[in-house]
């Protein structure tokens, strides 16, 4: 059950200092091993660091009789609906089967959800306005890119219930971060328990990572051992600490 705990400015904020390699390392310590959304590219690859609470909206296939150009004037069509009324700090999450033959968004009502304070866009589907979309400074993940409009593959049934995104459960509230590498999805609960445990953890790894440009061996620096990690302390209390000059 997902529990709907307070998403803390400070958890996300040491979310957005750990890779989603390091965030989905944390979560296979945890047991969690089916949190990356496999096959999502960043379309806008100067903008894709992200970390924000999972709003969701499900699509089945279409249907001729309901899916026509009418169906977007219907101010209450769960895809219109849903993007109104997104709320600040959420993460646009769509479930299109990973069906790539139409787009499930375009330009327009992405910048309505940028607008509104959404902070990213994630579908296993495709986008349209591809090159529009590129230049926004909004986060967005998509498995491809199409020019058909969504009705033609799409019908929008329901929005903030649980979904699947690229193999992964993803429940409204549930936590999703990313970067130029993907999205991986954290369970809400589980978030204020990873984030600080990933900022160490990317720290730790820019220091190993230095270590083995400078020539040391993989044995006894990665994984660390005892006199590996007790040079990361001393290295750390050796930064200057936040704030000071």
């Amino acid at each position: 059950m997902n529990e709907q705990l307070p998403f803390h400015d400070s958890v996300r904020d040491r979310l957005l200092q750990a890779s989603t390699a390091t965030i989905a390392t944390q979560l296979f310590r945890l047991g969690l091993r089916n949190t990356f959304l496999n096959g999502l590219l960043p379309v806008n690859p100067g903008h894709c660091r992200f970390a924000g609470e999972a709003a969701t909206l499900r699509f089945i296939p279409m249907r001729e009789d309901l899916d026509t150009l009418e169906t977007i004037h219907d101010p209450d069509y769960p895809q219109r609906k849903a993007i109104e009324s997104a709320r600040p700090g959420t993460v646009f999450v769509i479930d299109s089967r990973g069906d790539t033959r139409a787009g499930t968004v375009g330009n327009i009502l992405l910048t309505r959800l940028r607008v509104r304070g959404a902070v990213g866009l994630v579908t296993d589907g495709a986008v349209r306005d591809a090159p529009e979309i590129a230049v926004q400074p909004f986060p967005v993940f998509a498995a491809a890119r199409s020019a058909a409009i969504s009705l033609s593959v799409h019908h929008a049934v329901d929005f903030d219930v649980p979904i699947a995104c690229a193999g992964v459960a993803v429940f409204p509230g549930d936590i999703l971060a990313g970067d130029e590498e993907g999205v991986v999805v954290i369970p809400r609960h589980l978030a204020p328990a990873i984030a600080a445990p990933a900022a160490e953890q990317e720290a730790l790894e820019r220091f190993l990572l230095a270590k083995i440009e400078a020539g040391a061996p993989l044995p006894g620096t990665y994984p660390p051992n005892e006199q590996t990690l007790a040079e990361y302390a001393a290295w750390r209390r050796s930064l200057p600490s936040p704030g000071s000059t």
